[in-house]
């Protein structure tokens, strides 16, 4: 097969542009979240800064590179060809985990993936070797790895947990005591104060931590910056504080917008610094150890990989390179706005749509904390407790502003998270240690977020769930991570050139397969009627904006029966299940428009009872439309799942009859709403009888049938209840029909008068 390690190299290559992909798409929340979630600037300006941020960040990154070639294993202990192979299992599987878990939506760690991966793969090769020299046993596996820095290294990530959520809680907490909500008002000295800290904070991780690190940098610059820290630190606090002050009180500007500003670059510069080893690190070092080997002559089971132990300076044409790959990920990747809008709405301060579910363990540790709470306010005296509680009095809004176009979090909250995250990843970046820019932020955000009390009640249950989500799929990336490399690198050492090829082959189709079904998701998103939230202030409004929402569960409503009859005449598990799925995602938009109904009523322009008790109405028929639907869906999947008899000709005909009418019925309907013809509602509700007439006829047929053929009481109790059911989503629909009837008619009725009069005017 030729020369199979030029092969790897050249795979290696290709491998580290798709690493840097994945890898953006999923760190990009990162450094994006506080500016976006405050909204601080437009996306635009958000995006032009982090993408300089990026640039510079990727040349200031060669001192992390040490940590792939040197780390986590003892390279002077392992042969090129064994390298190779370690560092081609890290690769794939690294690309390949992170690929799953941005589909997914989710934020992981893109440095517990590379430390465990080339932890896994490095022991699974020095497993082998050990196996194959009678000599040594499993107690010499400590030779070949690196265990005081791996230990260091995986402490520091753990720690950082704990550390980032309780500086960032600290922090805020002081922060919002000083500055309140309503910091726009307060003394211009406190924002210029607040300014000076941050920014000093920030520009130290910049100066200090970053740019003495950076391959373009003479040496005596990096010197004078690193020998004078306290005095750059004491001089910047005391220029930034009086340039803000200035700008505040001459130039009218809004300083928290430049510290989100200057906290988004810096961030940026921290993530390509810090994360750049993660997804090139391999590489390189895979392309150090073939020059060493290339010059050495001997054979690749024979060059001991010693030279990989010492410094080798950093490329920065490789540096920029990556980091134009960087900038053009975080442009052009959807997965990395997926990934985001976790992050953010995790962070949320207001309740809003909640993305997790409440788990056991998320209610208990509420539940716990709730008693903890009490327990310590009835200790607390009252004077302190109304000084807090004032302190953290909510901002009035002066302008009515739909929910989903208010910011996640005010401009206070953004910028500590810009500037705790900043100085706690420049201590880590000093250190030399690949220390998780996920971990740090996520955790940072979520300590800044209880802080303000933004998981209160209405939300608690549902943050937690979130946070102990994301937190457990870091952990498992490190297991996954370490078992995956370890196989890979099994693979490769035994089948070689094939292994390769057929590796690379799964990664080619596994990554093209996971980005079409992303592409064709987003299309589908793009395509589907979702039930869309309210917005008008008048009843009128509210009938011709409701129409659409209307049309569209009807028409959902009738694909759902339809389908449910269908599998269960032709025992479709698979149609069965596809259908409870579909029911689900439509009981949850319900939902949700349900859970809007307190933001519906506060932005109507005029206390409007009209207007309000018809859309209460309205959504109340829809809940009770989907609950039929859903039980009618639910007992069929359950009949057919449990393989229990099909259900009779006789039985399977009847139901096609009501189907088909009951599809008439909705079809007519949808029209009605769609063509916002509401005189033919009029029409649809004069078959009321007729249909209820059918059910009632064939309810009493099966009693007949029951009473002399019937013999499975499974298949007697389904059918009873379809129909029952199908009553119940009749009357649920007629009602539904008859309240927007009467209620177009009422508001359309003084229109009509005032109209008459106008003309009459209009005659004299």
């Amino acid at each position: 097969m030729g020369d199979i390690y030029t092969y790897m190299l050249v795979a290696l290559a290709f491998l580290a542009i798709a690493d840097l992909v994945v890898g953006v798409s999923n760190d990009a929340v990162n450094f994006l979240n506080s500016a976006i979630g405050s909204k601080a600037v437009s996306f635009k300006t958000v995006m032009i800064i982090a993408s300089l941020g990026v640039a510079v960040g990727a040349l200031t990154s060669g001192g992390m590179m040490e940590v792939a070639r040197k780390g986590i294993f003892n390279p002077g202990e392992f042969m090129f060809d064994e390298i190779m192979i370690i560092f081609m299992a890290v690769m794939i599987t690294d690309i390949l985990l992170l690929d799953f878990f941005n589909t997914l939506g989710l934020p992981t760690s893109t440095t517990v993936s590379i430390v465990f991966e080339l932890l896994g793969a490095s022991v699974c090769i020095a497993l082998i070797k050990i196996y194959a020299d009678s000599d040594l046993s499993i107690l010499d596996l400590g030779n070949y790895i690196n265990n005081e820095k791996a230990i260091e290294i995986i402490l520091g990530i753990l720690l950082s947990v704990v550390v980032a959520f309780s500086v960032g809680a600290i922090i805020q907490l002081f922060s919002r005591l000083l500055l309140t909500f309503n910091f726009e008002e307060k003394p211009k000295i406190y924002a210029a104060i607040f300014s000076g800290f941050a920014v000093t904070s920030i520009m130290y991780f910049i100066l200090i931590k970053g740019i003495k690190n950076a391959s373009f940098m003479d040496t005596s610059t990096k010197a004078l910056i690193s020998a004078n820290p306290l005095l750059l630190l004491g001089s910047g606090f005391i220029i930034f504080t009086l340039v803000s002050l200035i700008l505040v009180t001459f130039f009218k500007t809004n300083i928290y917008k430049i510290i989100i500003i200057v906290g988004t670059f810096a961030l940026a510069v921290a993530f390509a610094g810090n994360d750049l080893v993660n997804f090139i690190g391999v590489p390189i070092a895979a392309l150090d150890a073939h020059a060493n080997f290339i010059i050495s002559g001997v054979s690749p089971s024979d060059f001991r990989m010693s030279s990989l132990a010492k410094a080798i300076p950093a490329q920065p044409l490789l540096l920029l390179l990556a980091g134009l790959i960087m900038v053009l990920t975080l442009w052009f990747s959807s997965k990395a706005k997926a990934v985001v809008k976790t992050s953010v709405d995790l962070s949320r301060q207001d309740s809003g749509e909640e993305r997790f579910e409440p788990n056991t363990l998320s209610r208990s540790l509420v539940r716990g904390t709730i008693i903890l709470s009490k327990g310590i306010n009835s200790i607390l005296p009252n004077t302190f407790k109304r000084f807090m509680d004032e302190r953290f009095e909510k901002a009035k809004q002066t302008k009515t502003i739909k929910p989903e176009d208010l910011p996640a979090f005010d401009l206070v909250r953004a910028s500590v998270n810009l500037m705790v995250a900043s100085v706690l990843i420049s201590i880590a970046t000093s250190m030399k240690l690949p220390l998780s820019t996920t971990y740090v932020t996520f955790m940072v955000a979520m300590g800044t977020s209880l802080a303000d009390r933004a998981w209160g009640s209405e939300s608690a249950v549902y943050r937690v769930a979130g946070v102990l989500n994301v937190i457990g799929g870091w952990f498992f990336t490190a297991l996954s991570a370490f078992t995956a490399a370890a196989i890979m690198a099994l693979i490769l050492h035994y089948g070689r050139g094939y292994a390769l090829a057929s590796l690379l082959t799964l990664a080619v189709v596994m990554l093209s397969k996971n980005y079409l079904n992303h592409r064709k998701k987003n299309k589908l998103q793009k395509k589907e009627n979702k039930l869309e939230k309210a917005e008008s202030s008048s009843t009128q409004g509210v009938i011709v904006e409701g129409a659409e929402n209307i049309a569209n569960v009807v028409k959902r409503g009738n694909t759902i029966y339809t389908s449910a009859i269908n599998g269960l005449a032709t025992h479709n598990l698979k149609l069965l299940k596809k259908n409870k799925k579909n029911i689900d995602k439509l009981s949850k938009e319900i939902e949700s428009l349900r859970n809007n109904v307190f933001y519906f009523i506060k932005n109507l322009k005029e206390p409007s009872v009209t207007a309000s008790n018809f859309h209460i109405n309205i959504l109340s028929h829809l809940h009770d439309l989907a609950e039929s639907l859903e039980y009618i869906s639910s007992i069929s999947y359950k009949h057919v799942n449990n393989n229990h008899k099909k259900l009779k000709f006789t039985q399977i005909k009847e139901l096609k009859e009501i189907d088909a009418v009951l599809e008439q019925l909705f079809k007519d309907a949808k029209e009605a709403f769609e063509s916002e013809s509401f005189e033919k509602i009029a029409f649809v509700l004069n078959k009321k009888q007729e249909v209820f007439n059918l059910l009632t006829e064939k309810i009493l047929k099966q009693v007949e049938r029951t009473r002399t053929e019937e013999s499975s009481p499974k298949n007697t109790s389904l059918y009873f209840s379809l129909l029952l059911e199908t009553k119940d989503l009749l009357k649920a629909t007629m009602t539904l029909l008859e309240e927007y009837y009467n209620a177009h008619d009422a508001s359309v009725e003084p229109a009509k008068i005032a109209k008459k009069h106008e003309n009459k005017i209009k005659e004299w």
